[in-house]
């Protein structure tokens, strides 16, 4: 099988933790494998300590649903395994209900490119209990990874207030697929181009690349390096001056600029990838600027991060495109969003839905039950709070209390008669059925930016943001309440 875009094509349903295959085996053995229940997934934080979340990964997730189906090598797998005693881990009954399971599960989503804020679902899922248990671990992947990556390439971008940002993290990134989805998520979260080669052939991102210190030591001279490079590639000359000497390096790349002026071409900059980055980037645009170049650009790379860029930034540096790798495929400074997924609600016999609480020590442990969906409010195109609801709940359309999931003393109260409204989760797939138009990969990195612009400027400070507003709707909130004390069975407040 290659391991491309097209894995997520295939059948992957053994792309899953063991103990989702018990489950489903004990589902199936207690006669409660088809009851209907629903999931959600969400995260409980937002990560880099910021004050936003860019959701990525839906194609992937899709993909995944439409190829939901147990083969004959699966079978077979999961046929050979054996208890310590020797006999089968799953009896052939079981196997097989798996041969012949369709996906038949609801799937409401965010869209990829959807700015999204803790405890609310980014995606709900609602079928068969067995369905819905078998997503939660390929799902979880999917999700959290490109998600995490799309957030941190927002970041990287905003510090470069609005500059070019080049993802160069191939060689970096974890493994072969991680690599193609972070490239995918780094170009959802703003960057501008990618050096994955197979990512621009996958996915339509662009592709971009220099040369390596290797190619001006394989040659006596840095200008000779440069000359033969020129040579090679007279339209897109950027030359890396840092191997032996940065400044004369930029000196070395302005005499190939005059001869490819000379010829009726022009050099389209230099890259500075070690050492001062402040103080050379200012010293190589002044002598580029006098020389003649003033719209030669100067790309940095060399571990760079959002807070790196910021104190560029703020020392002034003349660097106009910057090369970000390692740290942002990996998200180096956190490597795991931590999303969750979890069960909310069971559909009884007499098809009311049951709504399921995990009580916990710690509030922020807590899920939010019942069969829920978000509301975004706007004010003049700005996103002013985010509202988690029960979508059989009637709510008075003249006023609206949201309260913090996590603090009951903090509350909000809405005037939605004065401000537009976008219902979040959106239908993907009905009765195992896609009916949802994927977007290009284009139009989800407009909506992200779209999305980014819609936040107020404090919500993306990237130390110490403020707080934007999520909150349980009264009624959800008395709910889950409710069923919170029941489970601790406490009785008149008292434990």
């Amino acid at each position: 099988m290659k391991i491309t875009k097209d894995l997520y094509q295939s059948n992957l349903v053994l792309l899953t933790d063991f103990y989702q295959l018990t489950m489903a085996y004990a589902y199936w053995k207690s006669g409660k494998g088809e009851q209907e229940a629903v999931f959600n997934l969400f995260f409980r934080k937002h990560p880099f300590q910021g004050g936003f979340t860019l959701a990525a990964g839906l194609d992937y997730v899709v993909d995944f649903c439409k190829n939901f189906k147990f083969e004959n090598g699966d079978l077979e797998y999961l046929a050979g395994m054996k208890n310590k005693d020797k006999s089968p881990v799953f009896e052939p009954a079981f196997l097989e209900y798996l041969k012949n399971l369709a996906f038949t599960c609801d799937i409401d989503a965010v869209e990829e490119g959807t700015v999204v804020f803790p405890n609310a679902p980014l995606i709900r899922v609602r079928g068969p209990l067995i369905q819905c248990q078998l997503l939660e671990t390929p799902l979880l992947n999917i999700i959290n990874f490109q998600t995490l990556i799309a957030t941190k390439a927002a970041r990287i971008n905003i510090a470069a207030q609005g500059e070019p940002v080049l993802e160069f993290g191939l060689r970096r990134a974890q493994g072969i697929d991680g690599a193609l989805a972070a490239s995918r998520a780094a170009y959802i979260g703003g960057c501008t181009s990618t050096s994955n080669v197979m990512a621009g052939k996958l996915f339509g991102i662009p592709v971009a690349g220099t040369h390596a210190h290797s190619w001006i030591m394989s040659f006596e001279t840095e200008l000779e390096a440069f000359v033969a490079y020129a040579d090679a590639f007279p339209d897109q000359c950027v030359f890396l001056v840092d191997t032996y000497d940065t400044l004369n390096g930029v000196k070395n790349a302005i005499k190939v600029g005059e001869i490819l002026r000379s010829k009726g071409k022009e050099m389209v900059g230099i890259r500075i990838d070690s050492g001062d980055l402040a103080y050379f980037s200012t010293k190589a645009r002044q002598l580029l600027d006098e020389a003649g170049f003033p719209d030669a650009k100067i790309i940095a790379s060399n571990d760079l991060d959002e807070h790196i860029i910021a104190s560029l930034k703020s020392q002034e540096a003349d660097i106009n495109v910057w090369g970000v790798g390692t740290k942002l495929v990996t998200a180096y400074d956190q490597p795991a969003l931590g999303a969750v997924y979890k069960l909310s609600a069971i559909r009884m016999a007499d098809g009311t839905w049951d709504p399921k609480v995990k009580v916990s020590q710690q509030l922020l442990k807590i899920n939010i039950p019942g069969v829920h969906n978000v509301k975004r409010y706007f004010t003049k195109g700005k996103a002013i709070a985010d509202m988690i609801y029960l979508e059989d709940q009637d709510i008075d359309p003249k006023s609206v209390v949201i309260i913090d999931p996590i603090d009951a003393t903090r509350r909000k109260r809405l005037m939605p008669v004065y401000y537009q409204e976008e219902v979040l989760l959106k239908p993907i797939f009905k009765k195992g059925k896609k009916v949802y138009d994927l977007p290009t990969l284009d139009a989800i990195r407009n909506r992200a930016a779209e999305q980014l612009e819609s936040l107020d400027k404090t919500h993306k400070r990237l130390v110490n943001p403020h707080l934007y507003p999520v909150g349980l709707e009264e009624n959800l909130h008395h709910l889950r309440m409710e069923l919170v004390l029941k489970a601790k069975k406490f009785d008149n407040g008292m434990d």
